[in-house]
Formats: structure tokens, sequence, C-alpha cells
């Protein structure tokens, strides 16, 4: 049984994006939000005579990722503690961007993506997948009702940092073509995200969301008690012989750089 980690949790989502990278085997690779490095590894055994650098803000991420990439013994991928809203990639120096679920929390998108255009060559691709909506995505819904947050930004509301913040493809294609990203498209991707083995697991996982626990520290400890219990028997509904599986909603979204 797999144990519930990230990669665990996206298992699915991961396959799906795999399929549409396109890497050519000498390709250079850019991996935004790379966390413990999973789809840099994967980039680079496709790019066998090219390179893939995974970026991420998270010290932590980043020193995992290293260790895993030693063991795995893959010298063409390495890995950077960087923001790539900001950091000074060189320019034109990757062939392909990729991202899985890393490039929606941008305090400022447009120019994060800006920067991001810069480091692509002209004609170079940019794949990366990001959630859909809130209310399509049953992950969410389920955490909502049982802590009773307050309501998600309507469709059409500026781009704002968070897990949706490039659900709406009309704005986010206005903002990608403002970057520099041409022939934008969205692919629907849906297929259910993997939260653990069990329930405990699972309620675990959730409680590791720095909004579930945010959400949970407004509310005094009854109010609290009751809806972690919510949570429980929500997740419970979900719990089979293969563990808890929420369905979700995703776009895979594909540019060019222009």
């Amino acid at each position: 049984m797999i144990r519930v980690d990230y990669d665990a949790e996206l298992q699915r989502h991961h396959q799906v994006l795999q399929r549409t990278w396109g890497i050519q085997s000498d390709d250079h690779v850019l991996d935004i939000g790379c966390g413990a490095g999973q789809t840099t590894r994967d980039a680079a055994r496709l790019a066998r005579d090219g390179s893939a650098l995974g970026v991420d803000v998270s010290a932590a991420m980043i020193e995992r990722a290293r260790r895993l990439t030693e063991a795995a013994g893959l010298p063409n991928a390495s890995f950077e503690r960087a923001d790539a809203a900001v950091h000074p990639f060189p320019a034109r120096s990757f062939d392909v961007a990729i991202s899985r679920f890393g490039t929606m929390f941008f305090a400022h998108p447009g120019a994060a993506f800006a920067n991001i255009a810069r480091a692509v060559r002209p004609e170079g691709r940019l794949v990366m997948m990001v959630w859909r909506e809130h209310e399509a995505n049953e992950w969410s819904v389920l955490i909502e009702r049982a802590l009773g947050a307050g309501p998600h930004p309507p469709p059409g509301a500026p781009l704002q940092p968070g897990p949706f913040g490039l659900a709406d493809p009309t704005l986010t294609e206005a903002m990608l073509d403002a970057a520099g990203f041409v022939k934008v498209s969205f692919t629907d991707v849906h297929v259910a995200v993997y939260y653990g083995p069990d329930v405990p697991a699972a309620l675990e996982w959730i409680l590791g969301f720095s909004s579930v626990t945010e959400a949970l520290r407004r509310l005094d400890p009854v109010s609290a008690e009751s809806a972690l219990e919510r949570l429980r028997q929500a997740l419970a509904g979900h719990a089979g012989a293969q563990g808890v599986w929420l369905d979700s909603r995703a776009w895979l979204v594909a540019a060019r750089r222009r």
C-alpha cells in the first residue's frame, strides 16, 4: 500500500503529465516548484543528453530532492533553492518549462510568468498542471464543508495566489499571452487524488495543509473538535480497500514561447 505524501497524492496526475511533456533527449528542462524532485528526475531521464533543473522555495524539499537524485544516479538533474518568479535564470536557456501544481501561488503571476518566459528559448514550451475551480474539486469542497471555511473567489475575479489561482482559462490565457506565451491550450484532467491508506492517515495528511491549520486555529476548541469529527466522517465515506481517494479536476496547460 502506498503511504501518503505529495508524490503519492498526485500519482495519477503525474502519469498524465508525463505523457504530455514531449521532452526530447537533448532538451534542457526547467521544473518550477519541483518539491522532492520526482518530476525533475523523470524529466532528466527523458532528457538523457540534456539536463533538468528543479527549483523550489523550500530548502527542505531541495535537500531531499538532491539526496533522492544522487541515490538514483542522475547526473543531469540538478536543484536550486529559488523563487521562479524572480530568479535571474540565464536568458533563453531552457527548451521546456514544466510544473506540477507549482505555479498557482505567485504573488504577481504576470511578472512571474514573464520572468519564466525570458528563461525559455523562442518556440520553447510551457507545460504545467494547475487546479480547476474549487467547486469542481471534491477534495476541496469536502474540506471546506467540514471546516466551514469562507467562500472562494467567483469566476472572473482577478488572479489571486492560492491553489485555484490559475483556474480561470480566460484570465490565465490573457496573463500568459502578456508574459510572452502563445498558442495556449487547456485540457481537462479528471482523475482522483490519493489521501492515504486509511482515514487516520488521510486526516493526518490534510491537517498538514497550511489552509486547514489556519482555519482550525481560528476556531474555539469545541468548534475545532467538531470540525475534525465532520472531516473524519467525510473521509470515511471515501475509504475503501485501496485507501482514501477523492475526485479532482485540473487543467493541463500548454503554451509556446513567442
